[in-house]
């Protein structure tokens, strides 16, 4: 019973960095170059999880498994994204601001689309190794802060008061530690160890960060953000070889 409350509380702490983003939004949201860079290094940070966690090579023995749940998790995450988008959430990592006509609630399903296999995966390891990954929790905890910047501007710009932002990141937060949860309660319904969830999480996250996180990094923070999507990359893979 411990561990679900512990799958339930990293869950949240991954998602929490959210409000960091928040509270920087004040000092750095006039400063789109500062936001890039910290984008970049979230996403170097998030394909360090990818390849050394969601899909390292030791999974790719189960080779068709694993590449078709990475298939069907990059399809479920790009149907869902353009839907959101269509629905008004195109905006929501846009470091510059969302236009007024954004839908605050669009965006934050948005949120919500990018947060779940992450969380989700969360649980899963936990159950399967009895302690939680470090190296993936810093890679999502690292990652939300400039999420949550983009966030954060992009509702203000759509009319969102600060009171009712933090109202929805606290909705977001909770409804990633129960999504944590689920992936603890549900992991010994899946195959052990769960590569084919990992997997599904793995394509998810790649197309989330190849079709907003890292174009608008790239955008706003110039060539620079290469060399800091390098650092955080290599930043995780130290924090999973000591682990």
């Amino acid at each position: 019973m411990s561990t679900a409350w512990a799958a339930l509380g990293w869950g949240a702490l991954s998602s929490a960095s959210l409000f960091i983003g928040q509270w920087l939004a004040g000092p750095l949201g006039r400063s789109p170059r500062r936001v890039g860079l910290m984008m970049g290094f979230g996403a170097g940070t998030m394909l360090s999880a990818v390849a050394y966690e969601l899909i390292p090579e030791s999974n790719l023995k189960h080779g068709l498994s694993v590449g078709v749940s990475c298939l069907i998790g990059a399809l479920a995450y790009y149907v869902g994204d353009r839907l959101v988008d269509q629905g008004g959430g195109a905006d929501r990592q846009a470091i510059d601001g969302a236009p007024p006509s954004g839908s605050g609630a669009a965006m934050f399903i948005g949120a919500l689309l990018d947060g779940v296999p992450e969380a989700l995966i969360l649980g899963i390891t936990l159950a399967a190794g009895g302690t939680i990954n470090l190296a993936f929790l810093a890679a999502i905890f690292v990652s939300n802060v400039p999420q949550g910047l983009a966030g954060t501007t992009s509702l203000r710009e759509a009319g969102y008061t600060n009171g009712r932002i933090t109202v929805m990141w606290g909705a977001l937060t909770v409804a990633c530690a129960i999504v944590s949860l689920a992936g603890y309660l549900l992991s010994d319904q899946l195959p052990t160890p769960g590569l084919d969830a990992e997997a599904f999480a793995g394509g998810a996250v790649l197309v989330m960060l190849s079709d907003s996180m890292m174009p608008e990094a790239f955008e706003h923070g110039g060539r620079s953000v290469g060399l800091l999507t390098v650092f955080g990359f290599l930043v995780a893979g130290v924090l999973t070889v000591v682990q």
